[in-house]
């Protein structure tokens, strides 16, 4: 098995089976994804069955609440955009489940089928937009919270959930309207790593704990424009047998809507997680 570092974040995971992975390489594994926080897998060879045992090396399954659900295997979320459609899912910068009050700890995507050209996934390092801060903003961020909610994405009043029911893609947004919104510190002592990293994200962060959204956005916009500079986004090019395996804790993602009138169909898993921490 080789593990090469890419140039923003993540590493390439090479010359391995993922259906046959040994104690020594699971080790391994989870050593480069508490590091990297994003692991692609090349050349692989995935059964639905293979992907859902993939997962459950890392933890137990979540299943998705709000995506169209495999109709064989409902713990894989159907991730998909088919060419009369124009809008992609997951076409802006976020981290999965934010809004849970424990968060998901990752997710296994896996390409089924792939436009000719075009649908990326961009992601970006969360250890490293912390780590480029001053020292006087990191004490700054340390001190505060920020609230997250998913009612604004998935809820009855979102456009984006309602055009995504239309076409059956999504659903349920009573059950986003019917979470309460919870408040994770702004930087968290990683589960794996032990490292800072930075959570907020613009795809679900409303505020600041304490603050009102318009005092919130000044400061919230301007991490997220430093978190993805040109030179700390990974541009991740999906092949026939591509796996991407994310950490939600230590990455931002973001599908690119660069591929109309082709299709693009993939299968997520989501893991479960546990407790965020403030570092302190």
């Amino acid at each position: 098995m080789k593990i090469t570092p890419l140039n923003a974040v993540g590493a390439e995971v090479t010359e391995v089976d993922v259906k046959t992975l040994t104690d020594g390489q699971d080790v391994q594994l989870k050593t480069a994804f508490a590091q990297h926080g994003l692991l692609i897998f090349r050349g692989q060879d995935l059964a639905e069955t293979d992907h859902l045992a993939l997962a459950e090396r890392w933890g137990q399954v979540n299943t998705n609440r709000f995506f169209k659900a495999h109709s064989d295997y409902p713990q894989i979320a159907m991730v998909e955009k088919e060419p009369d459609q124009q809008e992609n899912i997951g076409g802006g910068w976020h981290t999965d489940h934010s809004y849970d009050q424990i968060p998901a700890l990752g997710s296994i995507l896996v390409a089924r089928v792939l436009p000719e050209t075009g649908g990326d996934t961009w992601f970006a390092s969360m250890y490293r937009a912390f780590d480029q801060l001053s020292d006087g903003l990191k004490t700054v961020l340390l001190t505060l919270n920020a609230v997250h909610s998913a009612k604004h994405v998935f809820g009855n009043q979102s456009e984006y959930m309602q055009k995504n029911i239309s076409q059956a893609r999504m659903g349920r947004p009573d059950l986003a309207d019917a979470l309460p919104d919870p408040i994770h510190p702004v930087v968290v002592r990683h589960p794996l790593s032990g490292r800072p990293v930075l959570y907020v994200n613009p795809g679900f962060t409303l505020r600041f704990e304490g603050w009102t959204q318009e005092e919130s956005a000044p400061l919230l916009n301007d991490l997220y424009q430093s978190a993805v500079a040109d030179d700390q986004v990974e541009r991740v090019d999906w092949q026939p047998g591509t796996i991407a395996f994310w950490d939600n804790r230590a990455t931002w993602h973001f599908a690119q809507n660069d591929y109309q009138g082709q299709s693009r169909r993939m299968h997520r898993i989501t893991i479960e997680g546990g407790p965020l921490q403030a570092y302190q």
